[in-house]
């Protein structure tokens, strides 16, 4: 039984209409300025080359302690990197140079892999990689080493079958001819993986090859390579995935092999028919299925267990048994790939982290059996997108979704950490706030700040990083709306950056635990409320303790041992509903949602607001600002890895709004792109004025696009700063005490 003392408007999902000045204009206004960075790889001013700990692999092998990071010396680490995909491992050795020395410049320490393997097969197996093609992989693994940047494998993502496999498939043209939803996804074990043991073995064939391979460039094998940070078995996909049901409609063998394992399962807990049909009523097993047959189908759909569980719950009724049992059963077949693949990679000597997957599987039970799945295996990854809209992947005119994520706390990217686990890491591999949402600079400082700082995340990856310089278009040049080489996003790596590595934001204790103990869900009891609303990659979370929590501190979920009750303590203290303003337990973060969205950050080594900035002074402790941009970030950051702002002798401010392309257009609202305009990538400029503290005398420059000095100053008076976009045509200034 859950006890809770929540205001009665807290459990209400929110959401706001926009008040008309969120929509400025429906096209850029003539002060916005383009944004034309040579793209050097000089550090200047920005770079946090120095910050990261060369070469990677020094500490020894990443490991789990407890819910953190730390390597085999002890030493603690967070991972803030990046998505490099596809093709992208493969490029020749100037341009894996240029990538190595862009991330270290803007201070990535880390980089997932992510869905290569398809493009380096030998051309008739999958379970061989081309080994020119490694090579190059080889030497970009390399070069990242050499910089202090660390390493991932997101290999397999839909393992595409070969001629070469056929022989060890118990039936290759099924698997070779199977179509998905998604095209990329056709030709693959995606789904299927998950209890088939002849498609288990190609994967794990494929994963210990790679890892027996030495790398020429380093003289190891990868298993033996304290840079290779950690391994994940398998990119989004989980035997509750509902998208197995069509590929079982397609492949009758694999259905076949499902409903003998799922019939075996059922002789082995009732013994007989008659016990089954007494248990589940005998009109829950469909016409010709029986235990005698082998052929009783467990329906692998998150989307059912869901339904069954919110029926469930709405009804005030226990759930069906049959669905308790299909759940169970999918579950243990789950962990016994899992544990085959991790044996395997162990078998090796590889000694780093592992992640088994990174996907959802509905809502209550299903869900959190796929949650300790993941969680028996090692840290628990996670997904979520943002915004976007007509153009799916791409960009171009129609509707926009032009919501901010500012409007409800704890909503959108942020809620995934509603799936923290209290004793393991937590990982955010794969997130990106999506143009053309006209609000994506409010992303990158949400994960930052409230992610890995006051719930204390282990590691960021944003998706993706495709080139090695800023696109010219505030789309991705080649990955559509997945840009994090935008200014928007990777121009706020400098401040962002620093203040994860020096831990600027305390992170929350535990305030309490939503306690799950795994054998009671056998029988349907959870113990508290949770749903999950998954619009494929985007995924809203609610129940008994609502994301606005995200806000306060930390409320991670709890394996126990025995069936423990979840409590709740009363945080009104931090949570004004009718002002509509969350303040973190740390007292370090406000978040308003009530007249203005926006956060600030008041913490020795930074101070800021992220966020639709109310039109008067704001006090963050001994500074304060006053900006009359409706929505902007703004942050001011110490450059000294050891000092804090009232020490420091070089400050960092950062200012960003939104991005247009020049002859972008939206419809008044901003619900609706009429062009998708081209290069260049013009900025709307940021206004402000900053009181400084203390009696310090300062001297102000503009940094040029590439974080270069300039020799332009601004003259600050009696610690007043006055900074003024239009004119300066910057989004970074370099403060210097005299």
């Amino acid at each position: 039984m859950l006890k809770r003392f929540f205001p009665a408007t807290a459990f209400l999902t929110v959401f706001v209409l926009f008040s008309s000045w969120y929509e400025k204009g429906p096209a850029p206004d003539d002060d916005w300025f383009p944004f034309l960075p040579s793209n050097t790889l000089e550090p200047g001013v920005i770079g946090m080359n120095e910050w990261l700990d060369a070469p990677a692999g020094k500490h020894g092998f990443l490991q789990m302690d407890g819910e953190n990071l730390r390597f085999e010396n002890g030493v603690p680490v967070k991972l803030w990197g990046t998505n490099i995909c596809s093709r992208a491992p493969f490029v020749e050795q100037a341009r894996a140079d240029s990538f190595a020395d862009l991330l270290a410049k803007y201070g990535m320490n880390a980089v997932r892999f992510h869905k290569f393997s398809w493009y380096a097969y030998d051309g008739d197996h999958s379970t061989r990689f081309d080994r020119d093609r490694f090579e190059r992989l080889d030497y970009f693994q390399y070069r990242l080493r050499e910089n202090g940047i660390y390493y991932s494998w997101s290999h397999i993502y839909g393992h595409r079958v070969q001629p070469g496999d056929s022989s060890k498939l118990l039936a290759y043209e099924e698997i070779k001819n199977l179509s998905f939803p998604w095209s990329h996804l056709n030709g693959s074990t995606a789904g299927l993986v998950n209890f088939a043991p002849d498609l288990q073995e190609l994967n794990i064939a494929l994963t210990v090859d790679m890892l027996n391979h030495v790398n020429p460039h380093t003289g190891l094998r990868y298993a033996d390579d304290p840079a290779l940070a950690f391994i994940e078995f398998q990119n989004e996909d989980n035997i509750f995935w509902s998208a197995i049901e069509r590929s079982l409609e397609q492949a009758p063998t694999y259905r076949a092999l499902l409903c003998r394992q799922f019939s075996e399962w059922l002789l082995g807990k009732y013994g007989s028919q008659s016990a089954l049909e007494k248990a589940w009523g005998k009109e829950n097993i469909p016409e010709g299925e029986s235990i005698a047959l082998l052929n009783i189908y467990p329906r692998p759909n998150h989307g059912v267990f869901s339904h069954e569980y919110e029926t469930a719950l709405a009804e005030n009724r226990e759930m069906a048994t049959h669905i308790l049992d299909k759940m169970r059963f999918l579950y243990e077949k789950q962990v016994e790939f899992y544990r085959k693949f991790e044996k395997a990679v162990r078998d090796t000597g590889y000694r780093g982290v592992l992640v088994a997957s990174c996907w959802q599987a509905g809502s209550g039970i299903s869900h959190f059996y796929n949650l300790h799945a993941d969680y028996l295996i090692g840290m628990i990854d996670r997904h979520n997108y943002f915004g976007g809209g007509e153009g799916g992947h791409g960009i171009r005119p129609g509707f926009v979704r032009n919501n901010s994520m500012l409007s409800e706390p704890g909503s959108g990217l942020f809620s995934a950490g509603m799936q923290q686990v209290v004793d393991r890491p937590f990982a955010f591999s794969e997130w990106m706030s999506l143009v053309p949402n006209q609000w994506t600079a409010e992303a990158a400082p949400i994960i930052a700040i409230y992610g890995m700082g006051l719930q204390g995340w282990d590691a960021s990856f944003s998706f993706a990083t495709d080139i090695p310089r800023f696109s010219p278009y505030l789309q991705s040049e080649h990955h559509g709306v997945y840009n994090a080489t935008s200014p928007l996003h990777m121009g706020l790596y400098p401040a962002l950056a620093r203040m994860v590595y020096r831990n600027d934001i305390t992170e929350s204790p535990v305030i309490a635990t939503r306690n799950v103990h795994v054998p009671s869900m056998e029988e349907g009891r959870l113990g508290f409320e949770e749903t999950v609303d998954q619009g494929y990659d985007d995924k809203r979370f609610s129940g008994s303790v609502p994301p606005q929590t995200l806000a306060i501190g930390r409320i991670p979920v709890k394996f126990t041992d025995a069936p423990q009750e979840t409590h709740i303590p009363d945080l009104s203290a931090q949570w004004d509903t009718i002002s509509g303003i969350i303040t973190s337990v740390t007292g370090e973060l406000t978040w308003s949602y009530g007249d203005n969205d926006y956060f600030s950050v008041n913490t020795p080594g930074t101070k800021g607001v992220v966020g639709f900035i109310p039109e008067r002074e704001i006090v963050l402790g001994d500074l304060t600002l006053k900006s009359d941009n409706k929505f902007a970030v703004i942050l001011v950051t110490s450059l000294d890895r050891d000092r804090s702002l009232e020490d420091a002798d070089e400050i960092l401010i950062t200012t960003v709004a939104r991005g247009m392309n020049t002859g972008m257009q939206y419809n008044e609202a901003g619900d609706t792109l009429i062009s998708t305009g081209t290069r260049p990538l013009l900025l709307e400029p940021v206004n402000v004025d900053i009181q400084m503290p203390g009696n310090s005398e300062y001297s102000l420059e503009i940094l040029d696009h590439d974080g270069l000095r300039t020799d332009r100053f601004v003259t600050a008076r009696d610690n007043r700063i006055t900074l003024r976009g239009a004119d300066h045509k910057a989004i970074w200034y370099l403060l210097r005490r005299k």
